[in-house]
C-alpha cells in the first residue's frame, strides 16, 4: 500500500485565526516606524458609532411607518453621536482604520439612506418613479461623498469640507420636512408643484455633497479676540432659533449652503493674488 504524503501547508496563505472566529486584526505603526498587528477594537468610540447606526436604522423604520417626527429626531440624534465618536476617539487615543470605516458605513445609513427614505415617505411617494429617482440621486451622492472623503483624509485642508458634509446635508433635508410637518397649511404636500420642488431640493443637496465647493468645517478654532457686540448678536440669533426651532435650523442650513460659494470665491481670489 502506497503512502500518499499530504502537501505541505504554505505559512503565507494560512489563515491568521484557527476555527470559527469573530475578530479584527489591524496593522499599526509604532513610534519607531515598525509595523505591528493588533487584535481587537476600541470599545467606546465604536459603541457610540453603533448607537448612531441604530438611530439611523430606527429613522428608516419610523419613516416607513409614517412616524415622521420620530424619524426626524432619530437623525438628529445620529448627527450628535457622529460628532461625538470622533472626539472621543481622539481624546483617548483610540483612532483606528476599523473605526474610520465603521463610521463611514454608519454615516451612509444615517445620513445617506435615512433622509432619502424620510423625504420619499413624506413628500415624494406620489411622484412615483420620479420621486424614487430623486431620492436615489441623493443617496448615491452621499456614498460618493463618503468614499471621496475616505481617500482624501490627510490630503485636504482640515479647515474646510470639500462639498457639504453628509450630516449637514441630512439636516438640510430633515429640517425641510420638519417645517413642512409644522406648517401643513402652507406646505400642502398633496400639491404636485411642491412635490416637484422637494425633488429638486433633494437632488440639489445631493449635488452639493459631491461638489468642489469649500465649506468651513469648524474643526479648527482660532484663538483670537472679537468685539463684545458679537456676543449679543449671537444671543439674538439663538433666541430667534428657539422661537421656532425647525424654521431656525432650516434658515441656518440654507445660509450655510450659500456660504460655501462665498468661501470658494474668496479662496480663489486669494490664490489668484
Amino acid at each position: 500500500m502506497t503512502n500518499i504524503s499530504k502537501p505541505e501547508r504554505d505559512s503565507s496563505t494560512e489563515a491568521p485565526f484557527d476555527g470559527i472566529t469573530f475578530e479584527v486584526e489591524e496593522e499599526e505603526h509604532t513610534q519607531e516606524g515598525q509595523k505591528i498587528k493588533r487584535r481587537g477594537i476600541y470599545l467606546w468610540p465604536n459603541l457610540i458609532t453603533t448607537a448612531a447606526l441604530l438611530a439611523g436604522f430606527y429613522s428608516i423604520i419610523a419613516s416607513m411607518n409614517g412616524n415622521f417626527q420620530q424619524a426626524i429626531y432619530a437623525i438628529f440624534i445620529a448627527a450628535l453621536l457622529d460628532g461625538l465618536d470622533g472626539r472621543v476617539a481622539r481624546a483617548i487615543g483610540a483612532q483606528s482604520p476599523f473605526g474610520e470605516q465603521f463610521d463611514s458605513l454608519s454615516d451612509m445609513l444615517a445620513f445617506g439612506v435615512a433622509p432619502a427614505i424620510l423625504m420619499y415617505s413624506w413628500g415624494l411617494s406620489d411622484l412615483g418613479r420620479i420621486g424614487l429617482a430623486a431620492c436615489f440621486v441623493y443617496t448615491a451622492c452621499a456614498a460618493f461623498r463618503l468614499a471621496r472623503f475616505n481617500v482624501q483624509i490627510g490630503v485636504v485642508d482640515k479647515r474646510y469640507f470639500i462639498g457639504v458634509a453628509s450630516p449637514l446635508a441630512a439636516l438640510m433635508i430633515v429640517s425641510l420636512v420638519w417645517v413642512g410637518l409644522d406648517f401643513p397649511e402652507i406646505f400642502d404636500i398633496r400639491e404636485p408643484s411642491l412635490q416637484v420642488i422637494n425633488a429638486v431640493v433633494i437632488i440639489a443637496v445631493g449635488l452639493l455633497m459631491i461638489s468642489n465647493i469649500k465649506y468651513y468645517s469648524f474643526k479648527t478654532v482660532e484663538r483670537k479676540r472679537v468685539p463684545f457686540f458679537v456676543l449679543p448678536i449671537a444671543v439674538f440669533i439663538f433666541a430667534a432659533i428657539t422661537y421656532n426651532i425647525p424654521v431656525g435650523i432650516l434658515v441656518i442650513s440654507i445660509i450655510y449652503a450659500l456660504s460655501g460659494f462665498i468661501t470658494t470665491f474668496m479662496a480663489k481670489r486669494q490664490s489668484a493674488l
